[in-house]
């Protein structure tokens, strides 16, 4: 609980700021793509902006848009994928995207949705022992540029194989790689860098790989590091290729060998026994430049960092890179010695602002931390200070936690950090004193409060604020200088227990508590895949039995609402705007006996979802499926006008909103496509049009 009044007086900060929007407005020197009303990166262009000009859709017909066509992807598999997290691309009247659980790539007609072909891989037992298995997040499109050259289309296999597709037909690019293919297996190590095994080895993507000039780009991910069965996991690495040849032309290790910039970070030689340090988000780049932007994620394991002392360069860093040879220009670590699962999960954005006066090539982070981190990206200077500030310290044995984490001055904070009693729910007198006196048993305090062993005698986990800003990641709109940050709210305990037998892993300390037990999935990835077999049941060592450490207060959340939100941040001024909450009020809270006869607010909903921002509106769908209001079970697509977060409009979707939306115009119309599915409804695009006259 140290540092309480310095953290409550942080949190005070995010009360709403509002204000005008700057008057200075500089051109987008980094490259755009969406002008021509293509969208051809998964965030519309390499400065992961999700931002496209058009303006057909507007606040006055937003109401009516129509269904244009649907696109579903049951039969890319073996199965129903329950989970389409895919954003297409619209490059020359054609739409390209990944979908189902053996990760298929088609190309559909853009205006009418007509499939045009379908490629997929079968990887048999190596797809099946993926940690990051289904359709994935999309591909990436390049066309030579210097001569002419057929366009392809590039993809990560959930067995992690690069491959390239000639765009036109579908087929592999025989002359690329080994025909059409690259291993990316091939150059992954443990951490004691021997070779990962080719066909069960854990490691894969869901992100598309990044294209810029005539390189292409694949981060890595491994298995969550919950409870992982060693320290020595997969290391984590970027590798860049030639897009005509598939000739390898860098390779950056994330954690740093020796002679390598950051190596002494890495104390008592822990660099040799760890694992993870991947980068599982999309990869920004600045071909002016010639730098690309990496976000690198937590070291194994995710919330006991005592067998790696030191700060572990480059976990949950921003990292700079020549995009020719992969050196190190720049980086900026946004969390020292993680422990708290606090990766770098959004895309680095590139954002031209002005400043004072002066104009800056700024890249911009945030995350889960709600936090926004804004540096010079030729540089990496901030742009407004980041100030290391002492943060409460770990009791747990072994555990040497770095005694300040960075803090940027601007912005403030757009979401809950921390737990404090001023933050809980408070529809009632009675249920504040039920959710106080749950909290009696919990850890609690400012972000970055640090795991705790669980004990019944004392605390049985931490308990933080969680959510953010995650995959989706944020948008920017380049006109105005805003930046517009989606979140969300939930509470996550934090408690370690010693693994209940050294074959069961040989950390320490592994999440768990005394109430529920340690609990632990055996096989790879998400166990849905095309070639994986049927789900196995949870693993639960140990506990009392109970099913949840964090029974809530009488089932409703711990922490007030909203729940989701949509913020507006002037980048120039570095000040919140606005903000709104994201979503109608879940069922489960309209519905509670508890609360009958309130007029609650609209509380938004807890979920990662991405926006998508044009001429004149922010477009996010609901995370959550509700009753809406004309009865039906589903989810709305919102639209809000970016100037001032008043929603102008929403249309009816059957299911949540589970990729992010992306829009373009084909034969003078502007379509919305945005990828919906979860619980019962399986994956599917589905993409809306103004009605025909």
């Amino acid at each position: 609980m140290r540092y309480a009044g310095r953290w409550l007086a942080v949190a005070v900060g995010l009360a709403l700021a509002l204000g005008g929007l700057p008057v200075a407005v500089v051109a987008q020197a980094v490259s755009d793509g969406t002008e021509q009303g293509e969208w051809p990166v998964y965030h519309g262009n390499l400065a992961q902006q999700h931002y496209s000009p058009l303006d057909q859709i507007t606040a006055d017909n937003f109401d009516e848009l129509e269904v244009a066509w649907t696109f579903k992807t049951d039969n890319l598999g073996t199965r129903p994928e329950f989970k389409l997290v895919g954003t297409p691309l619209m490059v020359g009247g054609r739409l390209f995207a990944s979908g189902g659980s053996r990760r298929s790539v088609v190309a559909l007609d853009a205006a009418t949705g007509e499939l045009l072909w379908v490629h997929s891989e079968r990887e048999g037992a190596r797809g099946a022992a993926s940690p990051r298995q289904l359709s994935g997040r999309g591909v990436a499109y390049w066309s030579g540029a210097v001569e002419p050259a057929p366009s392809r289309i590039f993809y990560i296999t959930p067995g992690f194989r690069l491959v390239a597709l000639d765009a036109t037909t579908g087929q592999r690019v025989p002359d690329f790689g080994d025909g059409g293919w690259i291993d990316l297996k091939s150059a992954a190590v443990y951490g004691d860098e021997l070779p990962i095994d080719p066909v069960t080895g854990e490691i894969g993507l869901h992100a598309t790989p990044t294209v810029a000039r005539d390189v292409v780009i694949v981060g890595s991910s491994m298995r969550e590091g919950h409870t992982p069965k060693t320290h020595n996991n997969t290391k984590g690495l970027v590798q860049a290729f030639d897009t005509r040849t598939g000739e390898r032309r860098w390779t950056f290790h994330t954690i740093p060998r020796p002679g390598e910039f950051g190596h002494e970070t890495w104390e008592d030689g822990s660099w040799e026994v760890t694992g993870n340090v991947g980068v599982w988000n999309q990869i920004a780049a600045d071909e002016e430049l010639g730098l690309v932007y990496l976000p690198v994620e937590t070291p194994t394991s995710d919330f006991y960092g005592g067998h790696r002392p030191g700060d572990n360069l480059f976990a949950e860093s921003l990292v700079a890179l020549d995009l020719e040879t992969g050196e190190r220009r720049w980086h900026f670590q946004l969390v020292h010695h993680p422990i708290w699962n606090m990766d770098i999960s959004t895309a680095p954005i590139l954002e031209d602002i002005t400043v004072d006066g002066r104009v800056i090539k700024a890249v911009s982070i945030m995350g889960k931390q709600v936090m926004v981190y804004t540096f010079d990206r030729e540089t990496g200077e901030p742009v407004w200070p980041i100030e290391e500030r002492p943060v409460p310290q770990s009791d747990v044995p072994g555990e040497q936690t770095s005694p300040t984490q960075p803090f940027p001055t601007k912005p403030p904070p757009y979401d809950h950090q921390g737990v404090t009693t001023e933050g809980l729910i408070d529809f009632t007198p009675e249920l504040r004193d039920e959710a106080e006196r749950l909290l009696r048993r919990y850890q609690t305090g400012p972000i970055f409060t640090p795991p705790v062993v669980s004990d019944l005698d004392g605390a049985v986990t931490s308990f933080r604020s969680s959510g953010g800003t995650n995959w989706p990641g944020g948008a920017f709109d380049p006109e105005t200088q805003i930046l517009y940050a989606p979140s969300y709210t939930s509470m996550v305990t934090i408690g370690l227990l010693p693994p209940p037998t050294p074959e069961f892993s040989d950390i320490r300390y592994v999440r768990g508590n005394v109430l529920s037990g340690i609990r632990f999935i055996p096989t790879g990835g998400d166990t849905s895949g095309a070639d994986t077999p049927d789900r196995r049941p949870i693993e639960v060592f140990g506990g009392t039995g109970a099913r949840s450490a964090t029974p809530n207060p009488q089932g409703l959340p711990f922490l007030k609402p909203p729940y989701g939100k949509l913020t507006a941040i002037d980048m120039s001024r570095g000040e919140i705007l606005w903000q709104v909450a994201h979503g109608d009020t879940p069922d489960r809270i309209t519905r509670h006996p508890a609360l009958a006869g309130l007029d609650l607010p609209r509380t938004g909903q807890s979920g990662a979802v991405g926006a998508l921002v044009t001429k004149t509106l922010v477009i996010m769908g609901e995370p959550m499926a509700t009753t809406t209001s004309s009865g039906a079970r589903g989810a709305m697509l919102r639209a809000y006008d970016k100037t001032t977060g008043a929603e102008v409009g929403a249309v009816y979707m059957p299911a949540q909103q589970s990729g992010s939306p992306m829009t373009y115009m084909v034969d003078g119309t502007q379509y919305i496509v945005v990828a919906v599915s979860g619980g019962v409804y399986s994956g599917e695009y589905r993409a809306y049009r103004v009605p025909a006259n």
